[in-house]
């Protein structure tokens, strides 16, 4: 049950911040030089007897340069021959994890992850809906609550729908009366989604269940009689290849089959564009945003929602960034960075909507703004001040109000409320508190600890400080450094070094139960802020994309080398780790600096930089990456890095761990399965090489607690098994 905090709120501990960071513009960096494919396989090695990998005869043509791919046949998830060669890799890495050591590390995960964990409440028809997990349970719960001073009761527990946790509730969202609930479920940890709708009075679904939702957001009528979603073609109308394409805007009415389902806005002329919708909050207006892939810029188009007609476009190129904030009226309100690259808020009257009447209503500043609402006549604002958040108050005119107090140094991750409601809530976190729901009282002005999670850590014992370094072509690049207090700078700390670096996403300070018994062993643990993020606005993220992807690297090595020269660590006790595009980033740093790193994490990686767009969303990153079939200058920046082409034979690489899943549909497994391989061969073979496949999940979401303790049990008992480190008992003074 969910009741109202009355303590104050501690005040956790505060990070220290020293130096400056100027942003600099985007500047083209010459590629690495150009490294050999590898011969054949040197004989096998005498430490590792890694399982046999056929090499293939595949060569490729890019443009006048032969590229071979020896291990295409492992991109067949399928076949006997791949499924017996990964059933073996398996079998190596769980013959090295499986120690006492990692015994004792799931024993301390499992008492750490064992404490209940709230979801931000929503407020709808005066009911308030909120996600929470008990502590060990797969899967979160949607509870919904009558009132604060109403039980709780279970609304959806999907924990119920598969023995092992592997279907997850992985959107919702209730109509404005509260009566009705739109919910999405995924299967084994992809990104594909069935929606159902709920009744909340007694529980009981309606029959319908639409399917081809990815992503999807749901968009409810205020006179509750059904919904507009996002969806793709259905299975067999469209190419294979285009299954991911197509998407469309519907309207569904509550009790009809999908097969009933209105079609409202579709584009087909434009197959790659994005649809996702919105309703405003006085309900007369049908907000159509679209993206292509994961490019930030935007088109908008309105209609009235009882309206048939055509939409309006209002704003009908990709220029800039929008995103809606609201309305009074006919003047909407975006967050852009049209002429703003750290971002402003800006008011379109939709009588005059030529970008020469828009007017400013919040100006640009030095620090980037991160997200933006309109809650009760007031704008809430967070934005980013070297890579930390800030939140305030603005009036709808534009004048700060007042800072709202946060309890340290830290992360605000979104937030809920409407323009009717006397609070908001959002989560905050840092690296070592667990994400905490605060709420905001208008009436009060006061900011509430609503939930906030209390662990067995003794957070009082670590202190955070924030660093700047020089990176390869003199741009200061911020990273937070987190360890026990007083540790002498004698180059001996096992130091473990996080980064990503790409899509405008902000690596802000972030909460990992899973970090927990690193720090508590002694280990040292640093989060990077490398370009290719937002942190320092759209300059920073396109100094770090296409052809400039090599300063990421240069980053992330520059913060090793840095690291090193101050003592914190010493290369032979430093492992760098990384998911997704921060697999890339982790792959490509290990390849090009090999004698820089101790051991290397590489999560889900992106490796095969010639391919990727080939597969499920790939084709979606483009815009970010490249792509090397289409254009010459996008093959040479990307063959310059490629991971999985710039592995040679006779180079002693550092300890190293892939990890994928067998049904991850965003980065499919077949990149860290062909790096494995080749490196594998390529090896001197005086350190692991390891890959791991886990089965029945994806990319990350949904992945069930299990999953996720048994996970992180295997990462880190290879980091303390490389390290020689021991796990100490956290009782022990």
């Amino acid at each position: 049950m969910m009741h109202k905090k009355t303590i104050a709120c501690a005040l956790w501990l505060a990070l220290g911040m020293t130096g400056c960071c100027p942003v600099l513009p985007p500047q083209p960096v010459a590629p690495p030089p150009r490294v050999e494919a590898p011969p054949p396989p040197v004989p096998p090695r005498p430490n590792f007897d890694y399982p046999a990998a056929r090499r293939g005869e595949v060569v490729d043509n890019y443009h006048g340069t032969t590229v071979a791919d020896p291990y295409r046949w492992l991109e067949d998830p399928d076949s006997p021959e791949t499924r017996q060669w990964v059933a073996a890799q398996n079998e190596l890495t769980r013959s090295f994890v499986e120690t006492p050591v990692r015994q004792q590390l799931q024993r301390r995960l499992t008492e750490l992850w064992n404490f209940p964990k709230y979801g931000l409440p929503e407020k709808k028809g005066g009911r308030y809906f909120f996600k929470k997990n008990d502590g060990l349970q797969n899967q979160p719960v949607l509870y919904v609550q009558e009132n604060w001073e109403a039980p709780a009761r279970a609304l959806i527990d999907p924990n119920g729908l598969s023995e092992d946790g592997t279907v997850a509730l992985t959107g919702w969202e209730a109509s404005e009366n509260g009566k009705y609930l739109a919910y999405m479920l995924s299967r084994d940890g992809s990104d594909w989604q069935e929606l159902r709708i709920r009744q909340v009075d007694t529980g009981e679904d309606l029959p319908e269940r639409l399917q081809r939702c990815k992503f999807t957001r749901v968009a409810w009528k205020h006179d509750h009689s059904g919904f507009f979603y996002d969806r793709h073609p259905d299975e067999g109308t469209v190419p294979p290849q285009d299954a991911n394409s197509y998407n469309r805007l519907y309207f569904h009415k509550l009790g009809t089959p999908q097969s009933a389902d209105q079609l409202v806005f579709e584009r087909p002329e434009h197959k790659e564009w994005g649809i996702a919708s919105q309703i405003t909050d006085d309900g007369k207006y049908l907000i159509v945003r679209i993206n292509v892939g994961t490019d930030r810029r935007s088109r908008i188009y309105y209609r009235r929602v009882k309206s048939n007609k055509p939409f309006v476009p209002l704003i009908d190129t990709f220029s800039a960034r929008y995103t809606f904030l609201g309305n009074i009226g006919r003047t909407f309100y975006f967050l852009t960075d049209l002429d703003a690259p750290r971002g402003r808020i800006i008011a379109v009257n939709l009588k005059k909507a030529d970008p020469q009447h828009y007017r400013t209503v919040i100006e640009e500043q030095e620090d980037v703004l991160h997200f933006a609402a309109m809650r009760k006549g007031h704008f809430v604002v967070s934005h980013m001040h070297h890579a930390r958040h800030v939140l305030k108050l603005f009036d709808l005119k534009g004048k700060l109000v007042r800072e709202l107090p946060l309890p340290s140094i830290g992360s605000v991750y979104g937030q809920t409320g409407s323009m009717s409601d006397r609070e908001f809530f959002f989560r905050f976190a840092s690296f070592l508190h667990a994400d905490a729901v605060l709420k905001y009282d208008f009436d009060t002005d006061q900011v509430i600890p609503f939930q906030v999670p209390e662990l067995d850590f003794p957070a009082a014992e670590f202190e955070i400080n924030q660093v700047f370094f020089e990176s390869k072509d003199g741009t200061k690049v911020p990273m937070f450094i987190t360890h026990k207090k007083g540790i002498p700078l004698d180059g001996s700390h096992p130091t473990l070094v996080e980064g990503y670096g790409g899509f405008s996403i902000s690596r802000t300070p972030n909460f990992r139960l899973s970090r927990l018994p690193w720090l508590e062993n002694g280990g040292v643990f640093v989060l990077v802020n490398l370009r290719g993020g937002l942190e320092y606005g759209e300059q920073w993220h396109r100094a770090g994309m296409l052809g400039n992807k090599q300063n990421v690297f240069d980053d992330f090595i520059a913060a090793a080398e840095w690291l090193v020269a101050n003592r914190y660590t010493s290369a032979s006790r430093l492992a760098i780790i990384g998911g997704s595009n921060g697999g890339l980033l982790t792959a490509a740093c290990m390849l090009q600096r090999p004698d820089l790193y101790g051991a290397v994490i590489s999560l889900v990686p992106v490796i095969d930089m010639l391919r990727y767009h080939k597969f499920t969303l790939g084709r979606y990153w483009v815009p970010e990456y490249g792509n090397a079939e289409a254009d010459p200058e996008h093959f040479k920046f990307l063959y310059a890095y490629s991971p999985l082409h710039n592995v040679t034979s006779g180079v002693t690489h550092p300890p190293t761990l892939i990890m994928t899943a067998d049904t991850d549909d965003r980065v499919v497994p077949l990149h860290g399965k062909k790096f494995a391989a080749t490196v594998q061969a390529a090896d001197t073979g005086e350190h692991p090489i390891l890959l791991r496949v886990e089965t029945k999940a994806g990319h990350g979401r949904g992945k069930p607690t299990a999953k996720r303790i048994e996970e992180a049990a295997d990462i880190y008992a290879f980091l303390f098994k490389v390290f020689g480190m021991t796990v100490a008992d956290p009782n022990e003074n």
